[in-house]
């Protein structure tokens, strides 16, 4: 059974940065696209970053020069490292993964953690 797990979700000043890791464990072979959602009270979960196997990022616009998605791909873990916090950053990220192959089981699609709470706030 593969799992996600979060981690680095912290109260923060405006201004300040953290670094979220997401680490997949169990029987996994390679892992194609990971990436890193967020959902605010009341509203819809977002697409925040997202890295290929090759390392190919992409951003959405409100995060784009704060924040730098990146993996380890020998660790089976995917960061984001946020900088220049802000208020509107305050959410639950969750992290994701579209593809995983495993030895036990073949293919698996689409796998969620359970979310990391980051607040932005005086």
């Amino acid at each position: 059974q593969v799992q996600l797990v979060e981690s680095g979700g912290d109260l923060v000043q405006p201004g300040g940065s953290l670094r979220l890791s997401c680490a997949a464990s169990g029987s996994i072979f390679s892992i194609y696209v990971m990436a890193w959602y967020r959902q605010a009270p009341g509203k819809q979960r977002e697409l925040v970053a997202t890295i290929n196997r090759g390392g190919s990022t992409n951003y959405a616009d409100s995060v784009k020069g704060r924040f730098t998605i990146s993996r380890d791909n020998a660790k089976n873990t995917v960061y984001l490292q946020m900088n220049s916090l802000k208020p509107e950053d305050t959410a639950v990220y969750y992290c994701n993964v579209d593809k995983i192959f495993s030895p036990a089981t073949g293919w698996g699609f689409n796998y969620w953690g359970q979310g990391t709470q980051v607040t932005v706030s005086s």
